[in-house]
């Protein structure tokens, strides 16, 4: 065979032991040995994952499996919102031109969360176009929707009251789309590739000796697919909230452990080996708002809507006051990545949170924490000055996947190659084969 006609070695790039260039490393013979790291890092004693907007979007053949990350979000929101005015002020310009009925088109039916021309007009006033930085980031256009309607609400003049409605009419809007966008998809109707996904992240994760602490898995993300992973697994795990039939936050729930009980009569008690802490920073779809207790949110799903859900765009800027649950959450990310002896994994996290960016920052001032970033080691902003810092103690890793159309940073990759392999993954397989081969038939119980 010709030399031209053999394919070339597919590669991932790593930055580490303090090295700004990365390395590039054959899949072929290269990844045991930064699993075999990976695997190290993850015996830690206090081991934390975040895991960012990519981490709930899987493309399949070109097509949305899961969620859009935020840019893909804000360009569907802005780009339908400008289309269709313009498409309707053409319409009424070639009905002055043409005359009443001259447009055979059918009218079709705007979703519920299209701003009208009256909601751009407020937009506009305040300087906030469609077209620029907020087609790229939803969650950018969310807080300066917070912010415009911060300083309606408490201006002296009456008029910036209604002004201050008018936003709030707005922001609903926006998270009417964020809920169908997080609720209504392929997962919704019966592909279960994404939840697949996550169900194997979190048997990996959950299998560590029983001497070291429970890990955490913090995630900016809304949608419901840890909750979902760890439910169908039957992992338990405390995610802020207490209570059965009214679910309340209370972040006291966080101190709590699992155990089971050895011993009665010489009150020994052993930890739970399969728990997990999830702590949502940005909110959920299952988060609403509530009129009782000291925390007024409640835990409730299937929701009511997105009239009351509790998601939270991230602070324009850094110190920017934060109420609860979300200083209550972000406080708890603070005191578990700072601690001695403890590494930090994010996965689909740009670094586009500045909270979070300094929180991170601060535990790089301990000299044994460890961050593993799993993006593209070329990637610009807050990623390239992590790697100009030349830190043995970060590790990015990114690039080609596996197989073409991967890539070695995307979620499926980092779960699927660089997670260390468990030895009772096939026990877990051979579980679930039990489970849905010798299931009872549906007609047999009739």
């Amino acid at each position: 065979m010709a030399d031209e006609d053999v394919a070339p070695r597919r590669q991932f790039q790593i930055v580490r032991n303090g090295d700004s260039t990365p390395a590039n490393i054959d899949w072929s013979q290269g990844v045991e040995t930064v699993q075999k790291g990976i695997a190290d890092a993850l015996n830690a004693r206090n081991v934390a994952f975040l895991l960012g907007a990519g981490c709930s979007s899987l493309r399949v053949d070109g097509e949305e499996r899961g969620i859009s990350t935020m840019q893909p979000l804000a360009e569907i929101f802005c780009n339908t919102t400008t289309q269709a005015l313009a498409a309707a002020q053409q319409a009424a310009e070639d009905e002055d031109l043409l005359g009443e009925g001259s447009a055979d088109v059918p009218p079709v039916e705007p979703p519920d969360w299209l701003l009208t021309k009256e909601e751009v007009a407020i937009l506009q006033e305040a300087g906030v176009e469609l077209e620029d930085e907020y087609a790229r980031n939803l969650e950018r256009l969310m807080e300066v929707l917070h912010s415009l309607r911060f300083v309606s609400q408490r201006s002296a003049k009456s008029s910036h009251w209604a002004r201050a409605k008018e936003l709030t009419e707005v922001i609903n809007k926006v998270q009417a789309f964020l809920w169908e966008r997080c609720t209504d998809g392929a997962f919704a109707k019966g592909d279960t590739a994404v939840r697949d996904l996550y169900e194997k992240f979190y048997r990996k994760l959950v299998l560590r000796d029983r001497s070291l602490p429970r890990p955490w898995v913090f995630t900016t993300n809304y949608d419901l697919f840890n909750e979902t992973a760890m439910d169908r697994l039957g992992i338990p795990y405390a995610n802020g909230f207490s209570g059965i039939i009214e679910r309340r936050f209370n972040p006291s729930t966080f101190r709590y452990a699992l155990a089971e009980q050895l011993d009665l009569s010489n009150r020994k008690w052993s930890a739970v080996d399969a728990f997990v802490y999830l702590c949502k920073l940005h909110g959920s779809i299952s988060w609403t708002e509530d009129d009782h207790g000291l925390f007024p949110i409640r835990e409730k799903w299937p929701a009511d809507g997105s009239a009351k859900m509790m998601i939270f765009p991230t602070p324009a800027k850094q110190n920017s006051s934060l109420g609860s649950p979300y200083a209550d959450l972000f406080r708890e990310f603070q005191s578990r990545i700072v601690r001695e002896q403890s590494v930090l994994v994010t996965s689909g996290y740009g670094f586009g949170d500045e909270h979070l960016n300094n929180i991170i920052y601060q535990a790089l001032t301990i000299p044994t924490f460890r961050l593993i970033i799993f993006a593209s080691p070329d990637a610009p902003g807050e990623i390239a000055k992590l790697r100009a810092l030349g830190d043995p103690r970060i590790w990015i890793i990114g690039g080609d996947g596996p197989e073409p159309g991967t890539r070695a940073h995307y979620f499926d990759t980092m779960v699927d190659r660089f997670m260390p392999q468990r030895p009772s993954e096939r026990i877990d397989d051979a579980v679930r084969k039990v489970m849905k081969e010798l299931a009872p038939d549906k007609g047999d119980t009739e």
